[in-house]
């Protein structure tokens, strides 16, 4: 979001804004797809992983919520060295189930399934991933979470999953058509800063360790 979108948010918005921190876990040494493949994390991972401590202790986080996979457990355990928080697992944090895109490359998903790719692309309704569950499910779950994080009324509220499910956070709190799923990139092991007024949400900013948000 540029400047001049931000100030203008601002204005619209009334109220103290609520600051909502959305962390990927960190990489697992492959390029390929994993969701419920429970992978621990590689040694760069965990260098990733503990680098974000001092970025989140700056925050004071007043929950830390977790999907219940090992690689984003490890992930937030190391991001929380710096605070007295402990993650607490949350289902609906939980990660894309990949199905038989399991262990597979994105490029050889596309080239031999295009159809399908391309369904998911413009999050068509009738679209279900490989395990079975089905957009409206996973978007349903992704509300669920949304509205937990929103309402906490302690502070700044952090959670830890799959770099799909943050951006599929994205869009529930910038109020973005599904269609904008895959229009966000987010590397391992990096924050997404999102301020939410109410119900809905502004963009924030960059990571401090670097560029790792991209909108199209």
């Amino acid at each position: 979001m540029n400047a001049d979108k931000r100030r203008a948010a601002k204005g619209l918005y009334a109220g103290a804004p609520r600051l909502l921190l959305l962390a990927r876990h960190g990489t697992c040494g492959t390029t390929t797809f994993l969701g419920a493949t429970d992978l621990p994390l590689s040694e760069e991972g965990r260098k990733q992983a503990a680098a974000l401590a001092g970025v989140v202790a700056s925050r004071k986080p007043a929950r830390c919520f977790c999907s219940p996979l090992r690689r984003c457990l490890e992930t937030a355990s190391l991001a929380l060295a710096g605070t007295q928080l402990r993650p607490e697992i949350d289902d609906d944090l939980r990660e894309i189930n990949f199905g038989r895109w399991e262990g597979r490359s994105f490029e050889e998903i596309a080239r031999t399934e295009p159809e399908a790719v391309s369904r998911l692309a413009c999050f068509d309704r009738a679209f279900a991933f490989p395990d079975g569950e089905s957009i409206k499910a996973f978007r349903e779950r992704v509300r669920r979470v949304v509205k937990r994080m929103s309402g906490c009324a302690e502070g700044p509220v952090l959670a830890f999953t799959h770099s799909g499910v943050i951006t599929a956070a994205i869009c529930q709190l910038l109020g973005l058509h599904p269609r904008n799923y895959l229009s966000f990139s987010i590397q391992h092991a990096s924050l997404t800063r999102l301020l939410v007024f109410g119900s809905r949400g502004v963009l924030a900013g960059l990571n401090e360790t670097g560029a790792v948000l991209e909108h199209q």
